[in-house]
């Protein structure tokens, strides 16, 4: 098992990618504090995994609850060796000017301020125990952007430059961080990111842009995240991975 032995945080993990990610390095050793804004969703993931699993309901956007997160995750394992900052939303599909404040703050704090939360959280915790691993949950639209969704691409273009930064001012302190870039996924936030509904057809036009030809699945980002937060990467730093059927090519 890759994860032997290590501790790790998914947030975001009570559905889609998160809770793929969640079980897949829970079936490779890590006990795994499933965390997620949703509650229930949490306990149910957490319950379908098992004795090495933790639910924890959490609010990203709120400092006092992210510390709180952490908090419980030391008390019951220990210790945290990885965090996977996969909390993510969007706005519709729109044109930008249709776009509320409201719906702006919204996707900035769950998309990025999240991440400034969580790492001013978890790094002291890393630099005791001497490093640590930071994963990110990217996207290809801030690669290669498209209309419709403009300041969805651009917190996620935030995402994964905030990635490099971190991984070269963290890397003395054995802080490793990396970013997985997915292509839009079989998850609840597809009709979303489409902004048409989830026909077939309307479907097809999507998947005639992915050399692959097919959408990212929860299981294909797991993966990569394992390779990631997994001691067979302890020289990679500072990587957007992407995870996308060749889209961005």
């Amino acid at each position: 098992m890759r994860l032997k032995g290590k501790t790790a945080i998914v947030t975001g993990a009570a559905s889609g990618f998160g809770a793929g990610i969640a079980r897949i390095f829970a079936k490779e050793g890590a006990n795994v504090a499933v965390a997620d804004v949703n509650g229930e969703g949490a306990k149910t993931v957490a319950g379908e995994i098992g004795a090495n699993a933790l639910p924890v309901t959490v609010d990203l956007t709120k400092r006092p609850e992210v510390e709180a997160m952490v908090s419980a995750t030391l008390s019951r394992f220990g210790k945290i060796d990885i965090i996977v900052n996969n909390a993510g939303w969007t706005h519709r599909n729109k044109p930008l000017l249709e776009i509320t404040e409201d719906e702006f703050d919204k996707v900035y704090a769950i998309n990025v301020k999240s991440i400034y939360h969580t790492t001013h959280t978890i790094v002291p915790i890393f630099l005791k125990q001497g490093g640590g691993n930071i994963i990110n949950i990217g996207s290809v639209a801030g690669i290669r952007p498209r209309p419709g969704l403009t300041w969805y691409n651009s917190t996620k273009g935030a995402v994964n430059t905030v990635t490099k930064s971190l991984a070269v001012e963290l890397a003395p302190q054995k802080i490793r961080v990396n970013c997985v870039a997915p292509v839009m996924g079989e998850t609840g936030l597809l009709g979303s990111f489409m902004g048409v509904p989830d026909t077939p057809e309307n479907r097809a036009r999507f998947l005639a842009t992915i050399p692959l030809g097919r959408l990212s699945k929860p299981e294909d980002i797991a993966h990569a995240c394992v390779y990631l937060a997994s001691d067979e990467a302890e020289l990679v730093t500072g990587v957007v991975l992407e995870v996308d059927g060749g889209r961005t090519i």
